[in-house]
């Protein structure tokens, strides 16, 4: 994917940049995590087996982002799909088995350890399902990167993304404001959680899967600057890049 015209020369105002802002929260999957390829081969094989196959551009349109109600609601009500008893369990079983070996995306670690070295403290918050997303990080190998800052919708009563209850607990654990907090995102119900929370959110496309119309609509929900690799985001945080 060719850089959006805005990332190599762009100069970030307000709240963006280190030691202007007071924290960072990060989505999970397409963010930190390799995983959105695998999560959606599970849902597709599992849905094929309960009845309803999908093509993969039509399941991503409705999911990516969402959590696993919503993503059931939607499938709901765009083909009058019910799962079965037995389906919640194979799906729960597959993503297990499928999230035990993952990579982070090229340069999060990075990121990750330039934040730390500055004093920025910084969260994860993410849809997962909270065992999930404690595999996924010790998978991809940040998991003590991250430590305890690793929120997911049950620490919010439920209300994942696109609500901002998620992003704003997450700051509020970091004792930070959420105004002066940038979001890394990489889907609109994300860009759309962080932009209602108030905070600066910043769109990443680094996963060599994202569509081209992507950063536009990144752009639509509220990002201030969308960027595709950790390299240009260090840069956009005013951070030491990785080489």
């Amino acid at each position: 994917m060719t850089a959006p015209p805005d990332v190599a020369t762009a100069t970030l105002t307000g709240p963006t940049r280190t030691g202007t802002f007071s924290a960072v929260l990060f989505d999970l999957d397409g963010v930190l995590v390799d995983s959105e390829a695998l999560a959606a081969d599970v849902w597709l094989r599992t849905l094929a087996d309960h009845g309803l196959p999908l093509a993969l551009n039509d399941f991503a349109h409705l999911a990516v982002g969402q959590t696993f109600p919503n993503v059931l609601l939607r499938l709901s009500d765009l083909h009058g799909w019910t799962p079965t008893d037995a389906f919640l369990p194979t799906l729960e079983d597959r993503f297990n088995a499928a999230f035990g070996s993952l990579d982070a995306i090229e340069g999060a670690h990075a990121t990750l350890e330039a934040l730390r070295r500055a004093g920025v403290p910084f969260a994860v918050g993410s849809n997962s399902e909270r065992g999930r997303l404690h595999m996924k990080l010790a998978s991809a190998g940040l998991a003590d990167l991250v430590g305890a800052h690793a929120y997911d919708p049950s620490w919010v009563g439920g209300r994942g993304k696109p609500e901002p209850d998620l992003y704003a607990f997450a700051a509020a654990q970091l004792g930070a404001d959420i105004t002066r907090c940038v979001v890394v995102e990489d889907s609109v119900p994300g860009v759309t959680a962080g932009v209602q929370a108030g905070a600066t959110v910043i769109g990443l496309l680094a996963t060599g899967h994202a569509h081209p119309d992507d950063a536009a609509h990144l752009r639509a929900a509220g990002v201030r600057h969308v960027v595709t690799s950790h390299m240009q985001l260090q840069q956009l945080l005013g951070l030491p890049t990785s080489t």
